[in-house]
């Protein structure tokens, strides 16, 4: 009873670990960055550096990320050697810890920013605790860091310096991207926040979902991925809908690897996330205007210039507004699209489409061929988790009702947290009938990627290269991918 620690692990070893306990009276976890301690003299010696040095930053500001770690060490020891005095390395490298978490670093957040396991990091203003949202929790969690008002409002400004913007009382609101990707939201002093200045960096996966992943996580079952794979190359359109955090954009990447290896695509996003290994990708990203200023290229515009690109595939982050139309129009004459859009169920991705602000006609709307529902969840044991809870196909449009038929392929039984085949697909028989293919061929080709899927997952073929190697080979050459894997699956059966 009473706090017990549940987990410890590295992120900059031997100088940064994090501690993750249990309070069983309050039924919580608390996230502690454990850092090496200084000693008075080190902490003496780290401040006189931090003077001496600060006016080489400029010259550092103008280096590459890659090249700025060695010109601190470089510098570092020439400033100590000045001193003429002697500096254990034990205590050099505890120094040069604190230097580059500082400079180089998010200062006392950068155990949470380099933590793999971290989705998100809030801070809600002075002197409040920092939320992480762990992967592996999935929850939001309390840590032991927290910021003072100076702290903050200094820290705030660098973030928004850091991504390229500024902040200030007039213009006290940023959305941008840190230059690892990531995602910034940020507020400066009391303007817009009561509690004083906030920030939220929605992380940047360094390493992409992969379809491995999805079957891992038990997002989708391999019968479902391999379902959407024969789908997209068969230039299927696609729209992934859920809540927020639900997972839409992960999922939407990873299969993106599904889309032929040489298929010229165009992303549009308003802020970048997705990661295409595709050498024929074009990504685009929309620009707001500085206050008062004009200059904004919106999602309606990048669209629109989109068809005149003659893309195969057009990927658009998040529907909203009027872009979506142009998105259907490209469907309708051709194109095929993903995207994704908030909404919790096959009804509500109806009903939005064909409401304000986006006025899809009825007849349009059966150009889209799938939906795919995304939600964060519990189990029935407790734990919270994302789950693809639908796969439904729009088939038709009903002449007398005027009404569009949609019907569930696959659904999420979250009492036994298994996913069922539901219903028969049309989609499939249509892609039967455009590539002339008897139903044994259909179901061998369904096979095949499910074995492959399989394959990669009983391997741990996890980089995302790799898969994408994997699934490229089947396009390119299926008979001898097939023959090397039911090659090492007959292997594997030998006594």
């Amino acid at each position: 009873m009473g706090i017990q620690e549940v987990e410890r692990y590295a992120v900059e070893e031997p100088h940064a670990y994090i501690s993750i306990t249990y309070d069983d009276e309050q039924g919580s976890y608390l996230y502690n960055v454990k850092e090496e301690a200084l000693t008075e003299f080190e902490r003496t010696l780290l401040e006189q550096i931090y003077e001496d040095l600060t006016h080489l930053l400029t010259l550092h500001d103008l280096l590459d990320e890659k090249d700025k770690p060695d010109f601190l060490r470089e510098k570092i020891a020439k400033i100590i050697k000045s001193y003429k005095i002697n500096v254990e390395s034990e205590s050099f490298e505890k120094i040069l810890y604190y230097i580059k978490r500082n400079v180089i670093g998010y200062g006392k957040i950068n155990a949470l920013v380099r933590d793999a396991n971290i989705e998100d990091i809030s801070c809600n203003g002075y002197n409040v605790p920092i939320y992480v949202y762990h992967r592996e929790y999935q929850q939001n969690i309390k840590s032991n860091i927290f910021l003072d008002e100076n702290e903050l409002d200094t820290f705030v400004l660098v973030l928004a310096e850091r991504s390229g913007k500024t902040l200030s009382r007039a213009s006290p609101l940023i959305n941008s991207i840190l230059p690892d990707g990531s995602r910034l939201q940020a507020t400066y002093t009391g303007e817009i926040s009561t509690r004083g200045s906030s920030f939220t960096i929605r992380k940047f996966r360094e390493e992409p979902f992969t379809p491995v992943d999805l079957i891992e996580y038990r997002t989708f079952s391999n019968e479902m991925l391999a379902y959407l794979w024969l789908c997209m190359e068969n230039r299927k359109n696609l729209i992934f809908a859920g809540g927020t955090a639900a997972g839409k954009t992960s999922a939407l990447n990873a299969i993106s690897l599904f889309m032929p290896p040489f298929a010229k695509i165009v992303s549009i996003e308003d802020t970048r996330e997705l990661r295409i290994p595709h050498g024929n990708w074009l990504p685009n990203v929309t620009r707001a205007a500085e206050l008062g200023q004009e200059g904004e290229i919106d999602m309606y515009e990048l669209l629109r210039q989109a068809m005149r690109q003659r893309p195969e595939y057009i990927i658009v982050g998040e529907i909203r507004g009027k872009e979506a139309q142009t998105l259907f129009q490209a469907m309708s004459t051709g194109h095929t699209t993903y995207a994704t859009m908030h909404a919790t169920g096959v009804e509500e991705v109806v009903s939005r489409v064909q409401n304000e602000p986006m006025n899809i006609p009825l007849m349009m709307l059966q150009a889209l061929d799938i939906i795919c529902i995304q939600v964060l969840t519990y189990t029935g044991d407790g734990r919270r988790v994302r789950r693809n809870k639908v796969i439904a196909e729009v088939q038709e449009v009903d002449p007398n009702t005027r009404s569009i038929k949609v019907v569930d392929v696959f659904k999420w039984n979250p009492v036994f947290d298994e996913f069922e085949r539901t219903g028969e697909s049309v989609i499939l028989h249509r892609i039967m009938e455009q590539r002339g293919w008897s139903t044994e061929r259909l179901y061998r080709e369904l096979r095949n990627r499910s074995l492959i899927l399989d394959y990669m997952v009983k391997n741990r073929i996890k980089n995302y290269q790799d898969v994408f190697s994997l699934i490229q080979g089947y396009f390119t050459n299926p008979d001898a991918l097939m023959k090397r894997i039911e090659g090492v699956e007959q292997s594997e059966q030998r006594p």
